[in-house]
């Protein structure tokens, strides 16, 4: 009678084992409400936005791009990046009105007329050489953080508020000569800003 039983337990054991059924109907729950969640997160945002943007209603549109002849001879040229813009010394209360809020790839042009920024897929502005309050090397802003003087952060006036607006160029060296002619433009001091030469946009730094 031992035998037999035995038997039959080995030929169970040798049975396949059938496979774990799979829950489809909780796995999708689980996904739709991960992509519902993460949508509600978007449109937080969006609102965020809209509503920070409805608070800066007040500031005035920023100057366009004058004409090149406008502006002057050319004192610097470089391209890089723009990462925003805050109240001045505020690097955490983002300005997003007029698109000043919008990263992007940007191109910098300065003339004793003033700075020149032109945005791939972003609008341009200018700021007048009257309205640059100065320029420093910085490593924050709008909540971008980089290596120590990583970020060029131009002060200027818009309106009745004072902006920092911060740029990365895509070799950071250059950050020191156009933070030095600013300044100089923005003290009024046009020697020191005449005595420097052209800067053709430097290689990307590897």
């Amino acid at each position: 009678m031992a035998q037999p039983l035995a038997s039959l337990a080995a030929d169970l054991a040798r049975e396949p084992k059938s496979q774990e059924v799979t829950d489809w109907a909780a796995r999708i729950g689980w996904v739709v409400g991960l992509l519902l969640f993460v949508a509600l997160l978007y449109w937080l945002m969006r609102q965020g936005w809209k509503w920070r943007g409805t608070l800066q209603g007040d500031l005035p549109e920023p100057a366009s791009p004058p004409a090149p002849e406008e502006t002057g001879e050319t004192l610097l040229h470089a391209a890089g990046r723009y990462h925003g813009s805050t109240t001045a010394g505020q690097w955490l209360d983002r300005v997003v009105a007029h698109g000043l809020g919008t990263r992007s790839r940007a191109e910098l042009t300065l003339t004793a007329g003033g700075v020149q920024v032109l945005r791939p897929g972003a609008r341009d502005f200018f700021v007048p050489a009257g309205q640059l309050r100065g320029a420093r090397l910085d490593k924050g802003i709008a909540g971008k953080v980089l290596t120590e003087g990583g970020l060029l952060v131009i002060t200027w006036q818009l309106g009745d508020r004072r902006l920092d607006s911060g740029f990365r160029f895509d070799r950071a060296a250059g950050h020191t000569a156009w933070a030095e002619q600013i300044t100089a433009i923005a003290s009024g001091d046009s020697g020191v800003a005449g005595r420097h030469h052209h800067a053709v946009t430097p290689e990307k730094d590897t």
